[in-house]
């Protein structure tokens, strides 16, 4: 178990710029996309790549950065997108459209293609619209409006998530050097759904299978209790359900004495709501 006291971390380290995460802001922008390609990844998981002139000047350099993906009307394939206003999106009179956040998988700059994943483990207009998708059909995007740069000289990292954190898991992963230590764990539904990782770091990853349960456990937590974690500085990387995400949270503060600067917790949903996106790093 990893046992550092606080004090050491602060006292040794806390003011080494290789362990000092940077915050990056983008000018805002709103895209107007088509459809490129659909693909399906696993039984849950689905790749659709956009394309377009309007990805042009295009930047995600975050692993865990999110854009707004605007969905077009489910009856009229009317697209309503916002203007950039100086102090946020300014909106036409009328109805918005229906709006969810997604991690940018793949942004090649030279053919201006954009890979979104969308994970099909809910019935929402989101996953909806995806199992329908069809090259040709429009989606409006926003942002990136800002960018979370994660240090990669940490001793070693940690990545917990569910499917919906599979693109920004295998972001990191596939940026980190190749001196570098990966723990990842990751909820899936079942056996066919894990996929492959690109990375020169040595990666170990844990796979958790819920197998469609809904019953409110946390199996994350749980194989994180189970873990046996290396020694050394680390910086913990969390995205899943958001009671599950906090209580993992707590439990590398309260039982593994980790640093709480050194962990982001986000979660990228919430069990009996919808269109959430809650941070648990205070």
């Amino acid at each position: 178990m990893y046992t550092a006291t606080l004090d050491r971390l602060n006292g040794m380290v806390a003011t080494n710029s290789d362990f000092i995460p940077q915050r990056v802001r983008h000018p805002l922008r709103f895209r107007v996309l088509a459809v490129h390609t659909v693909e399906r990844i696993t039984p849950n998981l689905q790749r659709i790549t956009f394309s377009g002139a309007a990805l042009e000047g295009f930047t995600s350099p975050g692993f865990d950065d999110h854009l707004k993906l605007f969905l077009p009307d489910p009856v009229t394939g009317a697209l309503v997108l916002p203007a950039a206003g100086p102090d946020g999106p300014i909106w036409p009179e009328g109805a918005k459209p229906v709006m969810r956040d997604y991690t940018p998988r793949h942004f090649d700059a030279q053919a201006l293609t954009l890979d979104i994943d969308f994970a099909l483990h809910t019935a929402g207009p989101a996953t909806q619209w995806a199992m329908q998708a069809r090259p040709g059909q429009q989606v409006g995007i926003g942002g990136p409006k800002g960018s979370f740069i994660v240090p990669t000289g940490f001793d070693w990292h940690l990545l917990a998530g569910d499917s919906t954190a599979l693109p920004a898991i295998s972001r990191r992963l596939l940026e980190l050097p190749r001196n570098a230590r990966a723990e990842v764990l990751i909820e899936v539904e079942t056996p066919e759904d894990h996929i492959a990782f690109d990375s020169k770091a040595e990666v170990e990853v844990t796979w958790v299978h819920c197998n469609g349960t809904a019953d409110g456990g946390m199996p994350l937590l749980d194989a994180l209790r189970d873990m046996r974690m290396p020694t050394g500085f680390f910086h913990a990387w969390i995205g899943c359900e958001s009671a599950q995400a906090k209580a993992l949270r707590a439990y590398l503060v309260q039982e593994c004495r980790a640093n709480p600067a050194w962990i982001r917790a986000s979660g990228y949903w919430r069990r009996g709501s919808a269109a959430t996106h809650d941070s648990h790093n205070a």
